[in-house]
């Protein structure tokens, strides 16, 4: 027996296929209802591993997987080579709130997750830089707005106000005249 016949082997296609865009690949590798019979049920505590992935892991994580594609697909992932999209996130969030446990219970977005706020008091994350939070179109009006002043302040009239400024600022002392005027505004 192959190895994906034995893995895919009783699976029933339905369980964790009903996302429109499983093709025809999907369909291939899995067998449909009739051909792979569905056993009774099996204990979690005394089946195999084999068995406990099959009927508890693998029907909860698969429709998780195919929801995690479709959202990488949507922020372009696959598109670009950097995105603010962080796979693990979405994953441990979904798996979280599509637990039959929380049936009832409204969504928890990921920072809210107890667990999750644990781990990250003792753990925690470094900023996310800015260039994965912009849009293209908001980090192209940044670049070209920092061109824009930098060839301003390249022209010979803005370089000779610059340092027209700066001889001000060390022949003047301003911070001592600032001072001083603060000083005699609080002593009125």
């Amino acid at each position: 027996v192959s190895l994906e016949a034995g893995i895919f082997q009783i699976f029933r296609t339905e369980q964790f296929c009903s996302v429109p865009a499983a093709g025809r690949s999907m369909q291939l590798l899995l067998p449909t209802a009739e051909t792979a019979p569905f056993p009774e049920s099996h204990d979690p505590e005394t089946c195999s591993p084999q068995a406990y992935l099959e009927y508890y892991i693998f029907p909860v994580l698969l429709p998780g997987l195919a929801e995690l594609l479709h959202r990488a697909e949507e922020e372009k992932c696959f598109e670009k080579t950097r995105t603010k999209f962080i796979a693990s996130d979405f994953l441990t969030e979904w798996l979280y709130n599509k637990n039959p446990k929380r049936k009832d219970e409204p969504f928890t977005e990921l920072f809210s997750i107890p667990f999750v706020k644990d781990w990250l008091k003792d753990h925690p994350r470094p900023p996310i830089p800015l260039s994965y939070l912009l849009s293209e179109e908001e980090a192209s009006i940044i670049i070209q707005s920092f061109w824009r002043g930098y060839r301003v302040r390249c022209d010979s009239e803005v370089q000779e106000l610059r340092q027209w400024q700066k001889q001000l600022r060390e022949e003047k002392n301003i911070a001592e005249t600032v001072k001083e005027f603060w000083a005699k505004q609080e002593a009125r």
